[in-house]
């Protein structure tokens, strides 16, 4: 699986992005799919998720409500609709895959995932 982020770049504070990950060498129907992200000097973190099925999704408590993670029908592009975002959004932000696990505590541990993405910056201005 190798994965491909775009997406990102520089928008007002209250402004929407929409990030893409997309798949190649395969899908990710056998794969939770998340996304994470990295601010400088801060560790990379969870932000999204959503399992193989694309039924289950996930989000850490300072994006709920305002992010949006979904795939296509095919389920080789997972998407992150960014809404109303905050100065403190501002990160690398980065798709990861991990052969699939339901455990939250598993799935949101950046260092299980096997396949990463290369990282898109957004940066959301005051």
């Amino acid at each position: 699986v190798q994965l491909q982020a775009s997406g990102g770049g520089l928008v007002q504070a209250g402004g929407s992005l929409r990030l893409s990950c997309a798949v190649s060498r395969g899908t990710f129907s056998t794969y939770v799919m998340g996304w994470f992200r990295q601010a400088p000097g801060k560790e990379r973190e969870f932000v999204a998720g959503i399992s193989p099925s694309g039924v289950s999704t996930d989000y850490r408590d300072s994006v709920k409500g305002r992010f949006t993670i979904s795939t296509d029908s095919a389920k080789t592009t997972v998407h992150l609709q960014m809404n109303s975002l905050k100065p403190e959004d501002t990160a690398v932000y980065y798709c990861a895959a991990v052969l699939g696990s339901i455990s939250r505590s598993y799935y949101t541990d950046a260092n299980n995932y096997a396949y990463w993405g290369q990282g898109t910056l957004v940066t959301v201005s005051s």
